[in-house]
């Protein structure tokens, strides 16, 4: 398409939508109209895809995920459609910047962190290599939440998301869904029938709305299923009466259940709303699958073979008992022929070996919201209990442990592990541990089950679209191929000591940082080097992830450099990004620690020009594209055993930053991509950090004769201007349950390479190119061919 034919899309669209000319239109204007043609051309790509696909009678993935973390659509919809250079020249033409109308997008802030932001890249995995994806979520009215920092405290505003995004997103009414929760079920036989009645139950309706990822490139396109509570039809006789406010909260409390992305769950209610969205997403989703596979087959016979649905950690776990439902109460088929279908579908991707996500719910909540569902996980349990007891005769320990419902609790994970075909990890390492930890009586019950998939990044959202630069000397160097297979990034190996190209990698990171200083003081005011090292930890906020490590190590310097002034010391600039769950009080006593921190070291003369502490208000995915191509540092310092991959470190390893690390997640395979010489490794390995479990770990046994660590630890005890952190650093001197203190003389020394190593400017070039070079494996394409390969048993389309 010429720059010219673009530019009267856009003004036959601007006239349409709003009877306004280029010259005049607002960017709000200009970015809906925008989006409005990416999405027409988007759906009727995605039919031609789907008609292609059916045609061929190929199978169909779902994937369903409580959050998918899309960020903003219109730049990458562009870039995927081949339109990005048409549209700039059409707006340049007009005066007009194309970044100035990317800006009027909001981030769509469906998702928490790396579990809903890989379901998105995912998305675009299977969209550009041509496998039929179609993911399904919830409609959150409100996103995560917007962070404000207020005096070192995070403070949660609504994000209020949808009147800039609902542009992106179709509704389909006509195509809504009942689910039903409370009530009773009577059940009664009739000529060897079996019925099943359900009484006295509240309904809400889910109505879908779609939204569309376009593959790069490609005639492949997804669809994000997204479903909105509503309730079933307004009260009329209640209002009639004069009954105002039990009309309206019938409504309400329909509608709560899409309002916000994951309720506070430390209260009974937040729980039961908890268990209600998985139900209203599972129920719904699983209800349009089997009506689009009966409107394309007529029959459910051969749902097996046409369908897989990946579960994308335990959050729609409930996807398993509903289906099972469908099948035996309005199919009329048998437990065996229904639980053998359901078999054949599901697979189940686990993400976390941390209890929190292996989801419990107690019995009577869930007895009393899902009365159907509940007798239909009962009887699972049932044979479930039977089927471990021919396989562990007399082990009632282990039958226990594995069983779908005990100790007053119903075990989603179980339920996953039980029934699903496949089960796999996200990272080489942790596809170990759960075989050898958490899962490891489901891993002796069906070994051929369990399986690993490394988990990828869209990388062209973070390479192509957010570092032109970086992409100039590719293109110059290897040519164009990576942009279309990410593992042709390897040709750039033979680069490794071309001092010309080393020359112009440090260039291009030193222009990336200026562009990043830019955009950081003007969003916010803040000021910082860009010839200081961009040390980068960002990711959500959780002591696992060992944020206090991070701080710990800051305080020390800081302390080393007011005593030391005129040490021989790079300046550094550590940059902070992560919001802590609403709920989790020692996650937000650390964000204060950290902003209280970084106040004290950059309002002070003697140190600030060597050391600074910038912390990222909001971070998000859009804010992420902008800081990517700038990091240098990728702190990944999780406690070894508990990350399970982790997608941040991916995205920085292409953009060239070098991995400081523990041998976590896709850590590891990250070293061993790029070669262990060229990421900053310290800490425990998984085994230390299990053994020194079992003989009981005390963390003074590490700071007694540890003069730093005091020093760091009784600073940050005693505080300053009137605070301090003893709850943090109490923590850390009695409990520690992430080790910090084992890991903290370890963390200082590879801090100390990494200046030593940063001083030899094409040294940490070589280093920086070997990561770019090597991050091929790392992309979401061959995730998702992994997937369709070993998993779903998937063809791609041609």
């Amino acid at each position: 398409m010429t720059t010219k034919e673009f530019a009267k899309i856009l003004q036959d669209k601007l006239t349409s939508e709003y009877g306004v000319d280029l010259s005049v239109a607002s960017n709000q204007q200009i970015y809906r109209s925008l989006a409005l043609i990416c999405r027409q051309m988007m759906s009727e790509n995605h039919k031609k895809f789907q008609s292609k696909a059916i045609g061929t009678g190929a199978k169909q993935v779902y994937y369903l995920c409580m959050e998918f973390l899309m960020g903003r659509s219109l730049k990458v919809s562009l870039f995927n459609l081949g339109l990005n250079d048409v549209a700039q020249q059409a707006l340049a033409a007009a005066d007009i910047s194309i970044d100035s109308i990317y800006e009027e997008e909001p981030d769509a802030g469906l998702g928490n962190g790396g579990l809903g932001r890989l379901a998105a890249c995912y998305l675009d995995g299977m969209a550009t290599t041509g496998i039929c994806g179609t993911g399904y979520s919830i409609l959150y009215e409100y996103g995560i939440f917007k962070q404000k920092i207020v005096d070192g405290w995070q403070q949660e505003r609504a994000d209020n998301w949808l009147p800039g995004g609902q542009v992106w997103l179709k509704s389909h009414p006509d195509q809504a869904i009942e689910v039903r929760f409370d009530g009773e079920i009577h059940e009664n036989w009739d000529h060897g029938f079996h019925y099943i009645q359900h009484t006295n139950y509240n309904s809400v309706m889910a109505v879908p709305s779609d939204m569309y990822v376009q593959g790069y490139d490609g005639k492949g396109v997804a669809k994000l299923r997204l479903w909105q509570a509503k309730a079933p039809d307004f009260d009329m006789s209640s209002f009639s009466l004069g009954n105002y406010n039990t009309a309206m909260s019938k409504n309400a409390n329909a509608e709560l259940i899409s309002k916000v992305l994951y309720p506070n769950d430390n209260h009974v209610e937040g729980k039961i709303l908890r268990l209600r969205q998985q139900y209203f997403l599972s129920a719904a989703s699983i209800g349009d699958i089997v009506q689009n596979h009966l409107s394309t087959y007529g029959t459910l016979e051969n749902l097996g073979d046409k369908v897989a649905i990946q579960l994308n950690d335990t959050h729609p776990t409930l996807a398993i008992p509903e289906m099972m439902r469908i099948l035996l109460d309005e199919c009329g088929f048998d437990w065996d022929k229904s639980f053998a279908i359901c078999q054949k579908v599901f697979a189940y991707t686990n993400h976390t070996v941390m209890a929190e996500a292996l989801e419990k719910w107690n019995v009577d909540i869930f007895k009393m919201t899902l009365p159907r569902i509940y007798q239909i996980v009962v009887e699972m349990n049932r044979r479930a209990r039977e089927e471990l007891e021919k396989a562990f005769p007399g082990d009632e320990g282990k039958i226990n442990y594995m069983a779908l419902i005990g100790d007053n609790q119903v075990r989603m994970a179980n339920i996953c592990a039980y029934t699903a075909n496949s089960i796999n990890g996200v990272s080489k390492l942790h596809s170990e541990i759960i075989k050898e930890s958490v899962f490891h009586d489901y891993y002796l019950f069906k070994p051929q089950a369990f399986k690993n998939v490394t988990n990828g990044i869209a990388y062209r959202r973070w390479l192509l679209a957010s570092n032109p630069e970086l992409c100039k000397l590719l293109d110059e160097t290897i040519g164009e191929e990576y942009k279309h297979d990410a593992s042709n990034l390897s040709k750039l190996n033979k680069y490794a000591d071309d001092k010309t190209v080393l020359k112009r990698i440090n260039e291009i990171k030193l222009s990336n940082k200026k562009n990043f200083a830019a955009y950081l003081e003007k969003s916010t005011g803040q000021s910082i080097d860009p010839s200081s090292i961009f040390d980068c930890q960002v990711k959500r906020m959780h002591e696992y992830k060992r944020q206090h490590l991070n701080a710990l190590n800051i305080a020390a310097q800081y302390l080393y450099l007011k005593e030391n002034p005129n040490a021989d010391f790079i300046p550094k600039t550590y940059i902070f990004g992560a919001k802590a769950a609403p709920g989790y009080y020692m996650a937000k006593q650390m964000i204060r620690m950290i902003c209280k921190l970084g106040d004290l070291i950059n309002n002070d003369p003697a140190v600030r020009d060597k050391l600074r502490v910038v912390y990222l208000e909001e971070y998000c995915v859009s804010l992420s594209e902008h800081l990517m191509p700038a990091a240098e540092v990728s702190e990944q310092i999780s406690l070894a055993g508990t990350e399970a991959s982790g997608t941040g470190n991916m995205k920085f390893m292409l953009n060239g930053a070098i991995t400081l690390g523990t041998l976590d997640g896709a850590n590891v395979e990250i070293a061993d991509a790029a070669g262990k010489e060229n990421e900053l490794i310290f800490g425990m390995l998984t085994p230390e950090v299990n053994n020194l479990k079992q003989v009981g770990y005390h963390p003074n046994a590490f700071i007694m004769g540890d003069d730093v660590a005091n020093a760091a630890l009784n600073f940050l005890e005693r505080g300053w201007n009137g605070e301090n952190f003893h709850e943090v650093t109490e923590n850390l001197r009695s409990n520690d349950p992430y080790m910090v203190m084992a890991d903290f003389k370890d963390y200082r020394r590879a801090q100390a390479d990494l200046q030593r190593l940063y001083a030899d400017r094409e040294t940490w070039a070589r280093m920086s190119l070997k990561n770019i070079a090597n991050s091929g494996i790392f992309s979401a394409d061959r995730s998702v061919l992994d997937y369709a390969r070993d998993i779903w048993h998937a063809p791609v389309v041609k």
